[in-house]
Order: C-alpha cells, then sequence, then structure tokens
C-alpha cells in the first residue's frame, strides 16, 4: 500500500507538470502545493472565520468578547449538541466552491476544502479524537448526484488529519426525501426536517466517544439538530458539530 501510494504521487506530479492545474477561481494555474485548484489569491479571497466566534455554531462576532456567547442564529434553537465550528462564511467565493461541489460534481475541489479545514486554527482541535458523522442525502438524491459531498470531505479530511485519531462512522440515514430547505425561514426548515434521519439499520454508536456531526452549509442549524438528535436518543452523550461553512 504505501508503494502504491508513492507512484500514485509520483503520477500525480507527473500529470501536473504535463498539465498544469488552473485555479477554480482565479483562472492562473496553480503554483502552491499542497493546495490542487485553489490559488494564493483565491485562498485570500475566503471569507475564512477567525476568533472570537459563536461557541454553538462558530458564526464569527465582530470585535473582542469576555466569556462564552451565542450568536442570534443559535438563540431560538434549542441546540441538542455541545460546540461546533466553521470554517468560513458561505458567501462569495466561497459559496461558488460550495455550490460546484454539491450541484456541479467538482468533486475534485473535496481535498482544498478539507485543507481549508484543516488550516483553519482552532478546527482540527475541535475535532481530535472524534468519531466523524457526515449529515446523509436521502438515497434517491445521493444517487441522482453521485456522491454525498459531506461525506467526501471528511474522507479527505480523516487522511489529512492521520495524528487526530478521527474516525469517519457513516451511521445516520436521511427516511424521507425532504424538499429543498434553500428558501425556507428558521420555523419552516425545522418542521421540514423533523423526523427525516435515523440511525443506520445495523449501525452501534461507538458511546465512549465523542461525535461530531459534520454539513458541508450550516444555516439555521436545523439539519444538523435533528441529526444530533438521533445520536442522543442513540445513547451517544457528547454530540458536537462542525460545517465547512456558515451562512
Amino acid at each position: 500500500m504505501p508503494q502504491l501510494g508513492f507512484l500514485s504521487r509520483v503520477r500525480e506530479a507527473c500529470l501536473d507538470l504535463l498539465f498544469p492545474r488552473d485555479c477554480m477561481l482565479t483562472g492562473v494555474p496553480v503554483d502552491n502545493p499542497p493546495w490542487r485548484y485553489l490559488s494564493p489569491a483565491a485562498l485570500q479571497s475566503l471569507p475564512r472565520v477567525q476568533a472570537p466566534f459563536c461557541d454553538t455554531c462558530g458564526y464569527p462576532f465582530s470585535g473582542m468578547l469576555a466569556g462564552a456567547r451565542r450568536c442570534s442564529h443559535c438563540e431560538e434553537l434549542d441546540p441538542a449538541f455541545g460546540r461546533g465550528r466553521t470554517a468560513m462564511l458561505a458567501k462569495g467565493n466561497a459559496r461558488s466552491l460550495i455550490i460546484d461541489l454539491k450541484y456541479h460534481k467538482a468533486v475534485w475541489l473535496a481535498e482544498d476544502l478539507a485543507r481549508l479545514i484543516a488550516t483553519t486554527p482552532g478546527y482540527p482541535e475541535h475535532l481530535r479524537g472524534a468519531v466523524l458523522v457526515p449529515v446523509p442525502l436521502h438515497p434517491r438524491r445521493e444517487r441522482w448526484r453521485g456522491y454525498n459531498q459531506s461525506r467526501l470531505v471528511l474522507e479527505k479530511l480523516v487522511r489529512l488529519l492521520p495524528q487526530d485519531n478521527l474516525a469517519l462512522a457513516d451511521i445516520l440515514v436521511r427516511t424521507r426525501d425532504t424538499p429543498t430547505q434553500t428558501r425556507l425561514d428558521r420555523a419552516h426548515r425545522a418542521t421540514n426536517i423533523k423526523g427525516a434521519f435515523a440511525l443506520r439499520a445495523g449501525a452501534v454508536p461507538d458511546l465512549a466517544r465523542r461525535h461530531v456531526v459534520f454539513d458541508d452549509v450550516f444555516t439555521t442549524g436545523a439539519t444538523l439538530n435533528a441529526c444530533c438528535m438521533v445520536l442522543a436518543d442513540a445513547g451517544v452523550t457528547t454530540v458536537d458539530i462542525a460545517s465547512l461553512a456558515h451562512g
């Protein structure tokens, strides 16, 4: 296996030499390894999240804060989870990347998006030692798309952070193919998603470990919260959340 990994890296290096990759956002050749499809200018343009931020969902505050704070997104959520982190705000170029991955089959972006998480200060520490649980798609939607974007990013992330003792557990299923949440307000999102998730048949959560439920975008938190409720009902005592972007 190590030999295969080495040969794969050599093959990629040769392909990069013959066919230089262009940045997904700027169109210029990417020459800043290990990034594959994001140039320095593109990385600089992304609205990365820095402290201080909401302890519950990771949304950034402006200015300095003393003590724990919960943002307006979480005040009415009544979260079934403890703490959360996010890497970017879902606007501008960050939103474009997420749309490309989610709807335009740009699966090659998954590694760079995972690297954005891995290089966000404090984010790897938030995940350390956790069981990572991707928010599931309904089987019909996943067949149509061909992949679950949240699981895809987590698969790359686990490989990028081998020292953090992460485990990927695809233990949730979506039991209802709910209408898109995009145009729904907070109340309707919660109603739309209620009862839409369950523990996968035969899945047994590792109750001795902390679980972190991951979604590509945190908007109102209704989807992540519904997934966390399923894990709590299954006996998982410590559940947190994480997202690639917020907004």
